[in-house]
């Protein structure tokens, strides 16, 4: 919108919060619907940034069937909307179509290493028959696609109660609570900051390369060296408790971003460090403003209803 572009966002709030968005009502550029993408839609855009799908273990497990009919009905009515009107469609798939990778890093080329009826499945292949779907239209239909594969992204705005590693570790922290990692803690993960994945997503849609691309930050840590990093920073007297691992948790996420570079001019800018430190001063906000925030466990749940406005 401060390019001067008019936005339609389409939300059915199960993740969302109005609040996110509440600075922008009233402009004339912004129009909010709340609605959802497995009901058909009809408007006229240029461009459709396809980001639908809950994307915390917790909040996708709760409905898995949701999940999947997310990842398909919607991707199939998004990408008829965008035959109907002749746009240009972007999906944000995820780094966890590579499920537990056994090549590490992760390039594109990699086909993944997934389980298809485990927990995690509703999303993992919810979002590779997505993929799929998005260059059946390009191959058949000659729609405009583009395939942004998002890896662990955090920033100011996540919801409280996500259930990630990021949001939990410092929600317990700036509580005082224990931080729970679950199993050993000696998975990795990439953390990349909200600000770069925003630059990235726009880069690629706005760009000529039309393949998957990574997005992620190749800054790799243990679970059990983050939490360390997050205790350090929240200057908190928390205990770090171990609980039993996961089903199914991939053991290593590093994203190869050799073709981000190359073909769309894109890497992280934001070091993990500082945005470390914009995410706490976020979440001591919130915490100020609506109290005690009890943490998500791994068990499927729903966003807690009291913090979804």
């Amino acid at each position: 919108m401060m390019e001067g572009h008019e936005v339609i966002v389409l939300d059915n709030m199960f993740t969302g919060r109005k609040k996110n968005v509440q600075h922008w009502i009233g402009h004339p550029h912004f129009q909010m619907i709340i609605g959802d993408v497995v009901n058909p839609l009809y408007m006229e855009v240029d461009q459709i940034y396809h980001l639908a799908c809950p994307a915390s273990p917790p909040h996708y497990q709760y409905n898995p069937i949701k999940t999947i009919k997310t990842s398909t009905e919607g991707t199939l009515n998004m990408l008829g909307l965008a035959k109907r009107v002749k746009a240009r469609m972007l999906l944000t798939s995820t780094s966890e179509i590579y499920g537990d990778p056994e090549v590490h890093p992760q390039p594109e080329t990699y086909w993944g290493h997934v389980n298809a009826i485990g927990p995690r499945a509703c999303y993992d292949e919810g979002k590779r028959v997505a993929e799929t779907m998005m260059y059946a239209y390009k191959k058949q239909e000659g729609v405009d696609v583009r395939v942004a594969r998002i890896f662990n992204t955090f920033g100011p705005r996540m919801h409280p109660n996500d259930g990630r590693v990021v949001s939990n570790f410092i929600i317990q922290a700036l509580q005082g609570k224990p931080m729970t990692i679950y199993g050993e803690g000696a998975q990795t993960r990439s953390f990349q900051y909200v600000d770069d994945l925003v630059n990235g997503l726009m880069k690629l849609m706005n760009g000529d390369y039309d393949m998957p691309v990574n997005l992620g930050n190749p800054d790799e840590y243990t679970i059990k060296d983050f939490a360390t990093v997050i205790h350090k920073f929240t200057d908190t007297n928390s205990t770090i408790i171990h609980m039993p691992a996961t089903e199914d948790d991939p053991r290593q996420r590093k994203p190869d971003i050799t073709i981000a570079k190359s073909k769309i001019g894109w890497q992280p800018q934001v070091a993990v460090d500082e945005g470390i430190r914009k995410t706490i001063d976020y979440f001591r906000k919130e915490l100020m403003d609506t109290g005690e925030i009890i943490p998500t466990g791994p068990d499927a749940s729903r966003p807690k209803p009291d913090m979804a406005n």
